[in-house]
């Protein structure tokens, strides 16, 4: 007992130390509403006749392990200094998990380990697993619960409230709802900095590319995942040149990795032998057209397995199409998987038979599992596949071309196929490391902060990086 009361002691005497005004408000605030109900919950459990010691009070009527509940709780909630930077990520929603959503995901996390203080900002759903992910990571999350899409005036009213409220320094929306709102709330509630990201090359329909064009004035930088998705929105006129800048997306080169004692156990379990594994990872949705490599499946030679990571739509119809195609036996439908990771470290090749991409997160997933890739050549995967070195390029929507990329795969001796996923994974060290993702954003921010207000790199950043007061001069982000 007089242990835990000295450990007490010194802990309070820390916190007195080390807790800011501010926290010591908040603190005084929690304890006497907790005390009040651990004092009833007390006196409650004493008329019953049960004596809980975590609920026992002290001399001055205040539970102790209440007290101590409370400086943990705290201490969480004040783990981000005051004066950290806020950055909101806007995004339609993270109930359906896609390449744009997992990539704000990691950049989430990311910056919040950076020191950031992070907030996820959904138009509509719960979240769910995705929420829950954020929030053990110390980011917040906040659903402006939608239900019309933009239509819905009570979302735009709880967003700029938001806004107003919580002022953060930057506004990064994904994807075309995200973005309009972002752009558009501006004139209401000022946000310092607002980014927009597009992901992918497909520019959609004269609504999507109007609502572009007539706000492209509002951000204060356009961002895009590669190359050929900055040149085809160039192209539709819905952004300027003088604000769009490429930054691709990032894999975590230590997560995503070969792992052959993985490989050995799934092989195992899933009693392969001699059969080659195919794998395709992705939404199901048209864009990455499913029934061409179902019918390419046809002309694969056994032995040969595909599976198929990933929910969506088309879910029914693609089943309904392997089993009249008879692959009932070589396709497997995995549906959501939780850890898609250990797919890509059993697999022996990566198949992408999209129409269209941004940047495809799943084939940078692939590279970093030293996993050969087959892709359609279309803007996004050739910036990710170069034919012949890292896999092989075929037109889009052709199964007899792609039937030949696989075939001829397999066909590659294994020294082979480890040489071309070695090189994969090279280039993905070289071009998409996460943390140089993380760097490249860190800088992007601050210089765009240090533009609109010098006293903004003044703002002390949070350990370990402190990179918004070297922004500038040598090293600028433009």
């Amino acid at each position: 007992m007089f242990d835990r009361c000295l450990g007490a002691a010194l802990a309070a005497l820390f916190l007195a130390l080390s807790f800011p005004r501010h926290a010591w408000i908040r603190l005084r605030s929690r304890w006497s509403r907790g005390a009040a109900g651990s004092a009833q919950l007390a006196a409650e459990r004493a008329r019953s006749g049960r004596v809980d010691p975590a609920f026992a009070l002290d001399g001055n009527g205040i539970a102790f392990e209440s007290a101590i509940a409370a400086y943990e709780e705290l201490i969480d909630a004040t783990c981000t200094p005051i004066n950290a930077l806020h950055v909101a990520m806007v995004i339609p929603t993270l109930d359906r998990i896609g390449g744009a959503e997992r990539q704000v995901l990691l950049l989430a996390i990311g910056l919040r380990r950076r020191g950031w203080r992070v907030t996820a900002v959904a138009l509509s759903g719960t979240g769910g697993a995705a929420a829950a992910e954020l929030r053990s990571a110390g980011v917040d999350f906040l659903s402006l619960s939608m239900r019309k899409g933009l239509a819905d005036p009570w979302g735009w009213a709880r967003y700029i409230g938001w806004l107003r409220r919580n002022k953060p320094n930057v506004v990064h929306a994904h994807l075309p709802h995200a973005a309009w709102l972002a752009r558009w709330s501006r004139l209401f509630a000022p946000a310092p900095v607002i980014i927009d990201t597009l992901h992918s090359s497909s520019t959609g329909g004269p609504g999507r590319r109007l609502g572009y064009r007539l706000s492209r004035g509002l951000p204060d930088k356009v961002t895009a995942v590669s190359q050929s998705v900055a040149d085809s929105h160039l192209s539709a006129r819905m952004v300027r040149r003088a604000t769009l800048r490429v930054l691709p997306n990032g894999v975590d080169l230590e997560k995503w990795r070969p792992d052959a004692r993985m490989r050995a156990e799934l092989r195992r379990e899933l009693g392969l032998e001699d059969e080659f594994l195919w794998l395709a990872a992705g939404r199901l949705e048209m864009v990455k057209d499913y029934s061409t490599l179902l019918k390419a499946m046809i002309a694969v030679p056994p032995p040969v397995r595909l599976v198929i990571a990933g929910d969506g739509p088309l879910l029914h119809h693609l089943a309904r199409l392997s089993t009249r195609l008879e692959l009932y036996e070589r396709v497997r439908f995995l549906g959501f998987e939780a850890n898609p990771r250990r797919w890509f470290q059993v697999a022996d090749a990566f198949v992408l038979s999209s129409r269209w991409e941004g940047l495809p997160m799943a084939l940078l997933e692939a590279a970093a599992c030293a996993l050969p890739a087959v892709a359609t050549d279309v803007p996004g995967s050739r910036e990710v596949v170069l034919d012949g070195e890292t896999g092989t390029l075929v037109p889009p929507a052709d199964a007899s071309a792609l039937a030949w990329a696989m075939t001829a795969m397999m066909r590659t001796s294994p020294e082979e196929r480890r040489r071309i996923g070695a090189r994969a994974r090279q280039r993905a060290m070289e071009h998409f490391s996460l943390a140089t993702s993380f760097d490249r954003w860190e800088e992007l921010y601050c210089a765009l902060l240090s533009r609109k207000s010098r006293e903004a790199v003044a703002v002390r950043m949070p350990a370990p990086d402190s990179r918004c007061a070297s922004v500038g001069g040598s090293r600028s982000a433009f």
